[in-house]
């Protein structure tokens, strides 16, 4: 009998990549980015194993959704104390917080466990076309949201 193969999660076998927000629909582009956190797009895909990559999401100020969703998507927060429920429309966090979109977008296509909240901490996102990890040469990666196609 055969052992199962099991892809050793090193460092040196994770790419960063960085991907421009602007223009790009929110959904489509999230899950693009959770399966590239998750290592889907990779042969050695083990799904108990960390073997996905670093993704750095620029611009994301500049995300754009469909409809009237500007609106009407709401984005809820609670302190935990009675009456404690704080509740914004999706233009009023993307002035005041536009990473947050991004963030909250893929983490709920994250898995709810440790190794969710491990892979989540590989999501970099900044509002502008500026990022400080140009030390691990991010590769840069071109999603069409239309298609869902990688270029």
């Amino acid at each position: 009998m055969e052992k199962t193969y099991l892809p050793s999660a090193t460092p040196e076998s994770q790419q960063w990549y960085v991907i421009d927000a602007a223009d790009q629909r929110l959904g489509r582009l999230a899950t693009q980015i959770a399966m590239i956190l998750r290592g889907k797009h990779k042969p050695t895909y083990t799904p108990f194993m960390d073997t996905g990559d670093f993704v750095i999401v620029v611009n994301a100020e500049k995300i754009d959704v469909t409809g009237r969703k500007r609106s009407q998507k709401l984005y809820r927060r609670h302190s935990g104390r009675p009456g404690g429920m704080k509740v914004e429309t999706f233009d009023h966090l993307q002035k005041r917080l536009p990473e947050r979109i991004v963030e909250q977008a893929v983490k709920g296509m994250l898995p709810k466990n440790t190794l969710g909240r491990q892979l989540f901490t590989k999501l970099k996102v900044y509002a502008g076309p500026d990022h400080p990890h140009a030390a691990q040469q991010p590769e840069s990666l071109v999603i069409d949201t239309l298609s869902g196609a990688k270029r």
